[in-house]
């Protein structure tokens, strides 16, 4: 059931406005019912007040990757209005187990020609699970009369790079290859993820460009990762002056600013890239930081999604930009009182159904 009235996600419908960020434009979603400029989504801000008491908490104590894991994700509410079948498949590829669940409307019954989207879930390549983000793919499903494939792969540091990206592109082949199996018209096929499956699915429409096998036509990217190192790519600099954030918010809204924030000494902190990579694995590498490919040519039509409270908002923006430089159908959209892995909140917090609803107008119009 919707957490919040509805027509705050009927006025974010057509609200957008254009901005400049990088000196290339974007679209910007206001929060509806918050006008003054600096400050969370009211309930994003009941989440962030939580958080910091808990962090507090947290703090006394060093976290195990299993811990952490336990905390990663936000299972949504479900606001399909229609019968979403749900389906389940099993696979050996490359030596992995990776589970596949199917999400399309019941009716009509064997409609063929369905747009395809495979969904690759979030969680820093160590953690999240396809049930966190399975609220929007149904959801989207219904929304685009569409079938949503959400991709169990394998995570880090149990299965390092490039484990979880070989089967994010094992199954988008598998089901380019067996499409009309669900009714899925192959030439209407994308691929979307959040965060760390965002960076899997902008390395996936990369590899797909270079091996020259046009599986996808549309890949939409939310607040993905796209660079690990916060530094060395030329024209592209995190600064906080680029946050506007209020003085009474302050201190619960630099808290969510650490995600692709440079450390203040200055060099990087392998972070999550200690566990993604293994020794001798370049993080500069096209297919772990997109950010330091060698061009973009040739890639197919992209929606960029950002949060406004997001440290990945800038090199997401930046990435952008360069998209569009090399000539691709790119769409930058940046959410206001957002913070990272709002996608997750479906039914919580209104962006997230508005977000759901554009991904859907874009498959919609494959």
């Amino acid at each position: 059931m919707v957490q919040y009235p509805k027509e705050l996600a009927q006025a974010l419908r057509y609200s957008s406005v254009r901005q400049t960020a990088w000196e290339t434009q974007i679209e910007v979603k206001p929060i509806p019912d918050e006008a003054r400029p600096g400050r969370l989504d009211p309930r994003n801000l009941a989440d962030a007040i939580k958080r910091k008491e808990s962090a507090v908490q947290d703090s006394k104590k060093e976290q195990t990757l299993e811990e952490r894991r336990a905390r990663m994700g936000f299972p949504g509410w479900n606001l399909n209005t229609v019968a979403v079948w749900t389906k389940y498949e099993e696979h050996i590829w490359n030596g992995n187990s990776v589970k596949v669940w199917i999400y399309y409307p019941r009716l009509p019954e064997g409609k063929t020609g369905r747009p395809g989207l495979v969904y690759l879930h979030g969680g820093g390549w160590i953690g999240g699970s396809p049930y966190d983000v399975e609220a929007a793919c149904r959801l989207i499903a219904e929304r685009a009369s569409c079938v949503v494939f959400n991709i169990d792969y394998s995570l880090a540091p149990e299965h390092k790079y490039p484990n979880g990206l070989d089967d994010c592109w094992a199954s988008i082949r598998y089901i380019y290859e067996n499409a009309e199996k669900w009714g899925v018209d192959p030439q209407k096929l994308g691929v979307g993820g959040d965060s760390a499956g965002g960076n899997l699915a902008a390395v996936c429409a990369l590899k797909d460009r270079d091996l020259g096998t046009h599986y996808l036509r549309y890949c939409v990217l939310m607040y993905p990762v796209v660079t690990l190192p916060t530094g060395g790519c030329k024209g592209y600099r995190w600064s906080l002056e680029q946050y506007e954030i209020c003085d009474e918010q302050r201190e619960y809204i630099e808290p969510s600013l650490h995600i692709g924030r440079p450390p203040e000494n200055g060099e990087d902190d392998p972070g999550l890239g200690s566990f993604y990579l293994k020794p001798g694995d370049s993080p500069t590498d096209p297919y772990v930081s997109p950010l330091f490919a060698e061009h973009y040519k040739g890639l197919c039509k992209t929606l960029i999604v950002t949060a406004e409270y997001d440290g990945l908002r800038l090199q997401d923006e930046f990435y952008g930009k360069l998209l569009r430089a090399d000539g691709v159908d790119t769409r930058i959209l940046r959410y206001k009182g957002m913070h990272h892995g709002f996608i997750e909140e479906t039914g919580y917090v209104p962006q997230a159904e508005d977000l759901c609803q554009e991904i859907a107008d874009d498959l919609l119009s494959l």
